[in-house]
């Protein structure tokens, strides 16, 4: 795990490499990336969730028609 010591010198080490003119600017494109990386994250548990009760009701349809078949 990462302590507090750590993070400063990583800090440190950033802001030497890129200067304070672009620490803001590297910050709003990570904050960008995270946003849109957790958009696309739900979209696909959206679509998992809707996907599944559709096979569900295949599944029981299909039940169904063979309980019918069985009858006649």
């Amino acid at each position: 795990m990462i302590g507090g010591q750590e993070l400063i010198i990583i800090f440190l080490i950033i802001l030497l490499l890129f200067g304070a003119k672009k620490l803001p600017e590297l910050a709003q494109g990570l904050g960008k990336g995270i946003r849109e990386f957790k958009k696309a994250a739900r979209e696909i548990d959206d679509v998992e969730q809707i996907e599944e009760p559709k096979t569900t009701i295949a599944q029981s349809t299909t039940k169904q028609q063979e309980q019918e078949a069985k009858k006649e």
